[in-house]
């Protein structure tokens, strides 16, 4: 099975990120992690440090000659960006892990906080997600986003700059879509082998996500069984369903329709207008710590969702089909497909 860790801060030296459980013989360069790191850096509404870094990928182990190895592989992201990372920090700001944070590790300088609670870290995980994007593209899988709203509103442009204009922030609702999976990915048999559990778990890991959806989701509370429940069909020896209001997965369980996954992002929690904190060492009312930050990060939070969602996939794809190998991995997965279209 897949694994990852990321390490790192915000303002410090470099991201780190270690991929453990990647087979071998799949072609990767730091081109393929690059590109989504340029996405993750886009989108309107994001802040001065986006124009400030501009994010390379070192593969540091776990490539040679352009295929990986089998072995753990680990990506350097450097961060140009350091200024801050000497600055000491005593207010927190509301909606951040700052009070929190600093409460739990016993700290007076709340930078110790925020430098790893920042979504600085989410860059290592795009990493992480490019490889396993490339890994689930080789099974024909595969993986984009959309916006849905920004601030409720369509015309994100005009959501985001009146939020700019009054010192505020704005959040929104993106859309993760994954296509060409196969019948079968993830378990009913125990509730962490959930399809369904692990990849709302992943998003809502992602900073400031503060709801999932799958497929139709919330919205079919306020409907009857009989117009939620996506009737089954067969034709020219295959199982199909004609809605996809289950949204691709069914008891956990991928049932061949595209999954749909939805995320609610809140807005961000540094307003250059701030709002009413505490000092943390004098206990004196004070306004929030301000930093540079984005008016909205929707965009950006769309290229992660993408990224955690990958790693999912590729997890679920390793854990059925194994292999050391692409080549035995893609062999077992032919294999299972040929059985399929038998039943």
């Amino acid at each position: 099975m897949l694994r990852f860790l990321t390490a790192g801060e915000s303002h410090g030296k470099a991201l780190i990120a270690i991929l453990d459980g990647m087979v071998a013989n799949l072609p990767l360069s730091s081109e393929d992690i690059i590109s989504d790191l340029s996405l993750r850096q886009g989108g309107y509404g994001r802040g001065g440090r986006m124009k400030t870094e501009k994010d390379a990928a070192e593969i540091l182990s776990g490539v040679r000659l352009g295929k990986t190895m089998g072995s753990p592989i680990t990506v350097m992201i450097p961060n140009r960006s350091t200024e801050f990372f000497k600055k000491v920090v005593t207010v927190p700001r509301p909606g951040h892990a700052d009070l929190a944070g600093a409460l739990k590790y016993n700290q007076k300088d709340i930078r110790n906080v925020l430098e790893r609670a920042s979504a600085r870290e989410t860059a290592a995980r795009v990493a992480v997600g490019a490889i396993c994007k490339k890994f689930i593209s080789e099974f024909k899988i595969k993986i984009s986003s959309s916006i849905v709203h920004i601030g409720g509103q369509t015309n994100w442009k005009k959501a985001i700059d009146e939020a700019k204009k009054a010192g505020d922030t704005v959040g929104g609702v993106f859309q993760v879509e994954i296509t060409n999976c196969p019948f079968g990915l993830g378990s009913f048999m125990q509730w962490d082998r959930r399809l369904d559990g692990r990849l709302a778990l992943a998003l809502m890991s992602i900073p400031a996500i503060k709801g999932v959806e799958i497929g139709l989701g919330f919205e079919q509370t306020k409907l009857t069984g009989s117009k939620v429940h996506d009737e089954i069909y067969y034709e020219k020896g295959k199982f199909y369903h004609k809605t996809n209001n289950a949204g691709g997965l069914e008891g956990g369980v991928t049932n061949g329709e595209p999954i749909i996954l939805k995320a609610a992002m809140k807005p961000i929690s540094t307003l250059t207008k701030p709002l009413k904190s505490v000092d943390l060492i004098t206990k004196n009312k004070t306004a929030a710590f301000v930093e540079r930050s984005d008016v909205s990060a929707v965009f950006a939070a769309a290229v992660v969702g993408e990224a955690v969602s990958a790693f999912e996939i590729a997890n679920a794809l390793i854990e059925k089909f194994g292999g050391d190998s692409l080549e035995e991995t893609m062999g077992n997965f032919s294999a299972y497909q040929k059985h399929i279209s038998m039943i």
